[in-house]
């Protein structure tokens, strides 16, 4: 979302990004500052993977560059390269934390993967010159706003049942105490007359009587869209879900877009 914006929109000369993971934040600040020597990295990386032919090395190597990720004591580069390469070439590029912290995503099976994307690491880097990077709680954030402040939070999606929560994004998790002070944290920002989009997973879609978001945000603009998903343990439920977009604006038109088909949403409320 933010690079789209950035892309999309030049006038905006001033963004703030923010996010729990410092691995992902140091990742972000990397490409902002020096991506001439995250590329050299990631290239020699990636020569060095794709020489191995049989799946076995593959595998070998992606558990090494995994293991020194984890253990630590890595540079703020070498932890960028790192964290790119696990991204491109674990399962289905997904992020998953065990309770201690390390990340513990298996091996992906993929025959050519592009780990060294020197065009789009370069077009980001430009692109985050405009951007404020922070690394803590969104509670922080409180610190940025001015009279044109805009929100857009992707907070951890509350699970779609008991058995589709792949784990932690971050080993403190997101439940759902959490997702009632995300919603404070709304009536705050709200209250300072800032305007904010929030998007979360569907779980009335699924289940009808799990209205839960819809009890917690009702007071707000709810939304159901279309969005695309690749990922889920069953090739056959990947694809179209849909998912909820919940603002403190009145917003009559949104679209999204998923393999560039607009779809019209729906609302809820």
């Amino acid at each position: 979302m933010l690079l789209y914006v950035l892309k999309r929109f030049p006038n905006v000369q001033h963004a703030v990004i923010n996010d729990i993971n410092p691995h992902l934040v140091n990742a972000y600040r990397v490409i902002k500052e020096r991506p001439r020597e995250l590329v050299s990295v990631l290239s020699q990386m990636q020569n060095s993977y794709l020489q191995n032919s049989d799946e076995e090395q593959r595998k070998a190597s992606f558990l090494n560059v995994r293991d020194t990720f984890n253990q630590g004591n890595l540079t703020d580069v070498q932890d960028a390269a790192c964290l790119l390469f696990l991204n491109k070439t674990c399962f289905n590029g997904l992020y998953r934390e065990n309770s201690r912290g390390k990340f513990n995503v298996p091996f992906g099976k993929y025959v050519n993967p592009l780990i060294c994307d020197e065009q789009t690491i370069m077009e980001d880097s430009e692109l985050l010159q405009r951007v404020e990077i922070l690394n803590g709680d969104y509670q922080s954030t409180l610190d940025c706003i001015d009279d044109y402040t805009f929100f857009y939070f992707d907070p951890p999606y509350r699970p779609l049942s008991t058995t589709s929560n792949f784990n932690s994004y971050a080993s403190g998790g997101f439940d759902d105490d959490e997702q009632r002070r995300l919603k404070a944290f709304c009536d705050e920002i709200t209250s300072r007359g800032c305007q904010f989009m929030l998007s979360n997973a569907d779980c009335s879609a699924v289940n009808p009587q799990d209205d839960f978001f819809e009890k917690l945000y009702s007071d707000y603009e709810i939304h159901r869209v279309l969005a695309a998903r690749s990922i889920n343990s069953k090739p056959d439920r990947r694809g179209k879900i849909t998912e909820l977009l919940i603002c403190n604006y009145k917003q009559e038109s949104f679209l999204t877009y998923a393999a560039e088909e607009p779809v019209e949403y729906q609302k809820l409320k």
